[in-house]
């Protein structure tokens, strides 16, 4: 297994996403890049941390590759948008792919890169890519598992929900 640490966004919708995929697993919310050490939820949303809110998992590279993840990762949110995805707004919803190796901040450029000639989106990709460095630090454990068992709450049926689903049809093939 190895492990993987992006940020898209809001955690609870990245979470959703995430682990629903095969090979993926011990989906935990978190935060990383900032310089607070074990920062609070409320002290990330402040702004004043310079952490991102994200997501670090383990996957099995047998089953679901680093490039695949990080298709997921690029498909599920605007990574055009500086500090903000949707109506979250802030440093902590930055785009952000922590990378634990040589080889997945590699792959990372590459992968933007490709996307940026390719002008998909308009105006040039800001996803930040940056070393984890020992550098997340998990979610109070409200935060944990928090679609799948707040699904009703109004943030996710209206932000959550739709993400999801719309993942869902276009990832079928890889939804465990």
């Amino acid at each position: 297994m190895e492990k993987a640490t992006f940020g898209s966004g809001c955690f609870w919708c990245t979470e959703a996403m995430f682990q629903r995929l095969k090979g993926v697993s011990n989906v935990k919310s978190g935060y990383a890049g900032g310089s607070t050490k074990n920062p609070s939820y409320k002290e990330v949303c402040s702004g004043k941390t310079g952490h991102a809110e994200v997501i670090q998992f383990d996957y099995d590279p047998e089953v679901i590759s680093y490039d695949e993840l990080l298709e997921v990762f690029w498909k599920t949110h605007d990574p055009t948008t500086l500090n903000r995805q949707g109506n979250d707004v802030g440093t902590q919803y930055r785009s952000v792919v922590f990378y634990h190796n040589e080889k997945q901040k590699e792959l990372a450029e590459a992968y933007k890169l490709k996307l940026n000639e390719s002008k998909i989106w308009p105006d040039p990709i800001v996803t930040e890519i940056s070393p984890l460095n020992d550098n997340f630090y998990p979610a109070e454990t409200d935060h944990d598992n928090y679609f799948n068992e707040n699904g009703s709450q109004p943030y996710c049926a209206f932000v959550v929900a739709p993400k999801v689903e719309k993942f869902k049809k276009v990832f079928s093939e890889k939804l465990s």
